[in-house]
């Protein structure tokens, strides 16, 4: 099979199940500023880059250089947390073989720092087959808006419509669907309802998807 076809993954929440590790990293450094995050504020924010979270919840607290530290610290956090224990997505590494095998082409679209993806990639099983990635610092604006998506297909020299986009996140879906791509919607961080309401079609496990179902539903989409 050689769809032309190419998969861009969203990182967290998607190929690795880091939404304890970013929630306890939060805390962590949040704590260190005299601040306390809540789960429900956390989720609500999940998705968006740590600078828009640290400016939506405490933006009258610090000036540009102060929430630049705060970001630093929150995700230099997240990756002691990763190193010491790094909780692969079931089917994660076992999709993108069959993807690359089949020919399509893979990206990670996230809004996480370089340093954080090119750790996630180095620890996924298969992680050295996806070949492009557009990080937070490549994008000037965060998700909802699709730029995170259309950089990584253009760096796969793919055309949006070739390009199905597995998202966690609702802002995420919305980004792929901006972006003209199809929107896989992964059940988790959000309920299958929610996800439903802008997604062209979810599951609850990456072992439900092969590079057939993606490519069938592409056409079909």
């Amino acid at each position: 099979m050689n769809p032309n076809f190419a998969v861009i993954f969203d990182m967290d929440g998607v190929l690795v199940d880091s939404y304890q590790a970013h929630f306890e990293s939060w805390r962590v450094v949040a704590k260190k500023y005299g601040l306390d995050l809540t789960e429900p504020e956390f989720r609500r924010t999940f998705g968006r880059t740590s600078r828009e979270i640290i400016r939506q919840l405490w933006g009258d607290r610090f000036d540009d250089k102060e929430i630049a530290a705060f970001d630093a610290g929150k995700e230099q956090a997240y990756r002691e947390i990763l190193e010491q224990s790094f909780p692969e997505m079931p089917g994660a590494g076992e999709l993108i073989g069959k993807l690359h095998a089949a020919g399509f082409k893979l990206a990670i679209g996230s809004s996480g720092p370089p340093e954080n993806i090119a750790l996630v990639q180095r620890k996924l099983t298969n992680g050295e087959l996806i070949t492009a990635t557009v990080t937070g610092r490549d994008v000037k604006h965060g998700k909802p808006d699709p730029e995170v998506f259309l950089i990584a297909a253009s760096k796969l020299n793919m055309l949006p419509d070739r390009c199905a986009v597995i998202e966690d996140a609702p802002v995420g879906i919305e980004a792929a669907r901006r972006a003209g791509m199809i929107a896989i919607g992964l059940t988790g961080t959000a309920p299958r309802n929610v996800l439903a309401e802008r997604a062209h079609l979810v599951v609850d496990s990456l072992k439900e998807l092969s590079p057939e179902i993606i490519e069938r539903f592409s056409r079909g989409a």
